[in-house]
């Protein structure tokens, strides 16, 4: 059962004493439903306990945001610790609060042990409560005025839209994805326009078509041309600056128009071909300038990614994905197949061969690769495309010097693959590609030796700096950590020589006194053998003698 409740609202916090409730069963009862609507039936079941109220709009949008994200402010933190009464240690039984938000609750629970939270998702009677506290909060609140509760709404929900889609100007990508949609919008749109002047213009001049193929320069030769016959000698310099100052193609038009085989048109058909022309050069010229202007907004908020994969495909990423915050989310993996989702099911489905590449195969790189490398390349173009969209999110002074870095190192991969020439590591195209940025800015290295202060790196925010600081101390106190344990291997190598070659003299001693004991017991026996050689001759001669007694 719930013992308090936790309302948030845009002018405070409050906590409810829960008086009266009904279980999980009696809840659904119509009469209890009706209870909660009633302000004179609610108002016995729960009792306020405490209000906190903002001290203003930016409080408020902070706990708010707080809230959204599912973390316990220190504001809250405050009135939970001062309002809810503490589990006592001999019965140890834990208050019971009641949370509108999951993430809310986990969160309350995690910072407070003896508080265990329900929420509205996992009980019926607690989303009943929490519903009937939203619903008479001007009445059951202390020290609110009639229409407080709706203002604050309203201007915290302003506050709040307006922290949510606020991109810093040179961070922001949504430009990028409305440029590059644009762009392929208005290359449909001018090939179906120059197609159309094609046929409507063919009519009255049908050499021009042979002579000049490139749509946007047969538009503009249209459009200053206009009728045939008014085209002379005296136009051939102006003529010629509408197909990029060639005097041989301005002549060649000339000379066509004098012989041209096309039909004469009225002035009112011609005043509708000139205006349709005139409308396709511009929409052309726009393409272009809108081309310049992705070139520029991508090198202020992707330069990396321009640098490695060019403006357009980087652009396409970008757009794909949604944005460049999520691209940089994105894994390798996920980034070698972007655009191909389709072909990616579809062999899912079907159990067959996987696409290789997506968007980045209009890449340079995918095309210079042999037909055995394309995979592997595009797997490694994935990779340096992945680092260099997170360097470029998460960097605070843009540089092409990573990307300019990573495409060399694609350059290498390809040589590789094509010559066996062994490619620079990353760690050493990495390494020099932040001297660089940093000579570059003036900046000492952080992670030279006496470097008296810590600086962080231009290319990366202060949180990477300083991540790759503890990095770096973590490998030195690691590199140290193996020469003690090498140390410690040479001692425990000496120690264990010592011990074989004492044990090796010791065997040598135990191999000399065996064979001592050995000479020393030959010696016995061959002195024995000597008494029992010498006893016998003396034997065999008292035999002798006693044989020679008898006979005498």
């Amino acid at each position: 059962m719930c013992d308090y409740l936790l309302h948030e609202s845009s002018v405070g916090y409050a906590i409810f004493n829960v008086k009266l409730q009904a279980d999980t069963v009696g809840a659904r009862l119509k009469e209890v439903q009706d209870a909660h609507n009633d302000l004179a039936r609610f108002g016995k079941m729960v009792q306020l306990t405490s209000f906190a109220p903002f001290q203003g709009a930016s409080q408020a949008l902070e706990n708010a945001n707080d809230v959204s994200e599912g973390l316990m402010s220190d504001y809250l933190r405050t009135v939970l610790e001062s309002n809810l009464p503490k589990a006592s240690k001999k019965d140890k039984k834990k208050v019971t609060l009641g949370v509108g938000d999951r993430n809310l609750a986990s969160s309350i629970k995690s910072n407070f042990p003896g508080i265990e939270c329900e929420t509205g998702e996992t009980s019926e009677v607690v989303a009943d409560l929490l519903r009937g506290t939203r619903m008479h909060a001007e009445k059951l609140l202390k020290n609110l005025q009639a229409g407080d509760i709706s203002r604050a709404q309203l201007g915290l929900g302003h506050a709040y839209s307006r922290a949510k889609v606020k991109f810093s100007v040179q961070k922001n990508d949504n430009h990028i994805i409305q440029a590059i949609a644009t762009l392929d919008h208005l290359d449909k749109a001018v090939n179906t326009f120059s197609m159309r002047v094609r046929e409507w213009y063919g009519w009255h001049f049908p050499e021009l078509v042979k002579i000049v193929s490139e749509n946007h320069k047969y538009a503009k030769c249209a459009l200053f041309i206009g009728d045939k016959k008014t085209l002379s000698e005296d136009s051939l310099h102006e003529l010629a600056q509408q197909v990029d100052d060639d005097e041989s193609v301005a002549r060649a038009i000339i000379e066509a128009a004098r012989v041209s085989m096309g039909q004469d048109i009225s002035e009112t058909d011609m005043e509708n071909v000139m205006t349709f022309a005139r409308r396709t050069v511009e929409l052309a010229n726009y393409r272009k300038s809108l081309g310049a202007y992705l070139v520029t907004k991508m090198g202020i908020v992707a330069p990396n990614l321009a640098a490695l994969i060019g403006e357009t495909v980087g652009a396409r990423l970008i757009s794909h994905a949604g944005s460049l915050t999520n691209l940089a989310k994105y894994p390798a993996s996920t980034v070698q197949i972007l655009g191909a989702e389709k072909a990616l099911f579809r062999a899912l489905k079907t159990k067959g061969n996987t696409p290789k590449y997506g968007l980045i195969y209009h890449s340079s790189f995918i095309g210079r690769a042999g037909m055995k490398n394309k995979g592997r390349i595009s797997r490694f173009l994935a990779n340096k495309t992945s680092m260099a969209s997170r360097i470029d999110n998460f960097s605070m002074v843009p540089t092409r010097k990573f990307g300019e870095a990573l495409k060399g190192q694609v350059e290498e991969r390809l040589r590789f693959y094509a010559e066996g020439v062994n490619p620079t590591r990353n760690e050493e195209a990495m390494k020099a590609a932040m001297e660089e940025t940093l000579a570059h800015l003036d900046v000492a290295d952080p992670t030279a030796a006496g470097a008296e202060e810590e600086v962080s790196a231009p290319g990366l925010s202060a949180d990477a700096t300083e991540q790759k600081q503890r990095k770096e101390k973590k490998r030195k106190s690691k590199s140290g950590a193996d020469e003690d344990v090498s140390m410690a291997d040479i001692d425990a190598d000496a120690a264990s020589d010592a011990k074989a070659a004492k044990k090796a003299e010791k065997k040598r001693r135990k191999s000399e006194a065996a064979d001592g004991e050995d000479e020393e017991k030959k010696a016995k026996k061959e002195k024995k053998e000597k008494r029992k050689s010498v006893g016998g001759e003396d034997e065999e001669s008292g035999k002798k003698k006693k044989k020679s007694k008898k006979s005498e």
